[in-house]
């Protein structure tokens, strides 16, 4: 993900301050975090801004998907799609707790546990 200098701090912190994620590796232009197996890298050298970010959308599996969207919100980030059931129907059929929120730079975030 690309962000412009003055948005570096603010994504830092939502995903590592905020979501708990930890930093793996920082240096002058950039970040790698660690996403569970996986790695968010962010990088401050941006020279846009994005309407919905670099990316559209990212999901994180949690163990309390009302807990986390709760800190979220009272940091002042949108829950546009508050925690609630929902059954994805494949086979066989996934039931998950999920919400959803903006991130720092648009991008939508969901969090989600099976049930």
């Amino acid at each position: 993900m690309k962000c412009i200098k003055e948005d570096y701090e603010k994504v830092k912190a939502f995903y590592v301050d905020l979501l708990g994620l930890n930093i793996l590796r920082e240096w002058d232009e950039g970040v790698m975090i660690d996403a569970g197996g996986d790695m968010i890298e962010v990088f401050n050298n941006g020279t846009e801004r994005f309407s919905k970010g670099i990316f559209t959308h990212i999901a994180f599996h949690t163990d309390d998907v009302d807990e986390l969207a709760g800190k979220v919100e009272n940091a002042g980030y949108e829950v546009f799609i508050k925690p609630c059931d929902k059954e994805i129907p494949s086979d066989p059929p996934y039931r998950i707790r999920m919400a959803f929120c903006h991130g720092p730079l648009g991008e939508e975030v969901e969090f989600f546990c099976e049930k």
